[in-house]
């Protein structure tokens, strides 16, 4: 059994984060300037796996899924900056990277209007937008990506909030595909909108769950464009994407907290695989799908169970045209000092419509131990 044989290393997780519950605190504070207007903040975010793969290989592997270290800091009301590190290791632990995740000065000219410049999460997906370590699953959709970009890109974004922060749109500027041979550099475009009906989400960012701290109904969409990111025969082809989402979470003095989200996206490049553009192809290519997440918080004890499903198709994916795939997963979060020490553990499915030598369908599961401070 690909969960039973593992009860005893969860059961272990599980001890030693209730022995470090008492070591998660707040990261180091300095002020400095004129009557202390300046502030620097250090912090850590680590999560570190135990994954188990349902393959042939059978594989079992620790790794750090996230291993960051960040620097936040503000001069007055209208100026901020966030500096973000992280440090990867690769599967067979012989190759590593360190790279700057997030590099961004953050500028405030009034409480309705913000300038970010450098590098940062662009506008596009909620998902993309939730805090890393504040999720409701274990992560953020494996499928979800933008072409031919990471989860961040350098730019510039405008964003504020209007009527009692009950409506929020944003727009940026960022540099899209780069490096491309044959392939004129153009920005990527995206703006985002969304409406809060309940109590207002106003930050740049988003959570997977308020863990019932607040009562949240969300809408959102927004629209992404590129020229020219890719060439198909001898024309190129541009990248037009949208997405809808909706975000829900209402907590209950006696039944606890009930979490629930969903989006569609669409990532549009003219079919250009189908005359031979074969980087609009694979994962991060050309595709549609759409995620839906449940949760639930238990009213007297800190477990929240949750189940995880999406569906999408892919233009081309590992070979195979017109791939479809379904993902599910469950799990639970079991937060010993709020999201600061947790650990999750969630089982997951992945169901490919077409199958041959180098896809096929698998099972996974994957326990977390996540420490912030």
């Amino acid at each position: 059994m690909l969960i039973g044989n593992k009860k005893s290393i969860f059961v272990g997780l599980l001890l030693t984060l209730t022995l470090l519950a008492g070591s998660a605190f707040a990261g180091p504070t300095w002020k400095f300037g004129p009557e202390e207007q300046g502030m620097l903040k250090l912090d850590y975010k680590g999560q570190f796996q135990l994954t188990v793969d349902d393959t042939e290989e059978k594989t079992q592997e620790f790794n750090f899924r996230r291993n960051r270290l960040a620097l936040m800091g503000a001069y007055g009301p209208n100026f901020g900056l966030y500096v973000q590190t992280e440090y990867n290791e690769s599967t067979d632990s012989d190759a590593s990277r360190f790279q700057m995740l997030d590099a961004v000065l953050r500028f405030k000219p009034n409480k309705d209007l913000n300038i970010w410049v450098g590098k940062f999460k662009y506008s596009f997906t909620r998902e993309n937008l939730e805090a890393c370590e504040k999720p409701l699953t274990l992560d953020r959709s494996l499928f979800i990506r933008s072409p031919f970009v990471s989860t961040r890109d350098k730019g510039v974004a405008v964003w504020g909030n209007m009527f009692d922060n009950k409506f929020q749109l944003r727009a940026d500027v960022m540099n899209g595909r780069t490096g491309a041979a044959d392939l004129e550099s153009n920005v990527r475009y995206s703006v985002r909108a969304h409406l809060t009906l309940l109590d207002p989400e106003k930050g740049y960012g988003y959570r997977g769950t308020y863990m019932g701290q607040k009562k949240i109904v969300t809408l959102g969409a927004a629209y992404q464009m590129e020229q020219d990111v890719a060439l198909a025969g001898t024309d190129t082809v541009d990248l037009n994407a949208w997405t809808a989402d909706i975000f829900v979470e209402y907590p209950t003095e006696e039944l606890g907290t009930f979490t629930a989200s969903a989006a569609y996206v669409d990532y549009d490049m003219d079919d250009a695989y189908q005359q031979g553009a074969v980087d609009t192809s694979g994962i991060n290519g050309e595709k549609n799908g759409s995620y839906a997440k449940v949760g639930y918080l238990l009213a007297d004890l800190p477990l929240q169970l949750f189940v995880r499903s999406e569906n999408w198709s892919f233009a081309e994916l590992n070979g195979i045209a017109a791939q479809e795939l379904d993902f599910m997963a469950a799990g639970f979060n079991y937060y010993i000092n709020g999201q600061n020490l947790k650990l999750t553990v969630e089982y997951s499915d992945t169901d490919y419509d077409k199958e041959d030598v180098d896809t096929e369908d698998f099972s996974k599961v994957i326990a977390q131990m996540q420490v912030v401070f």
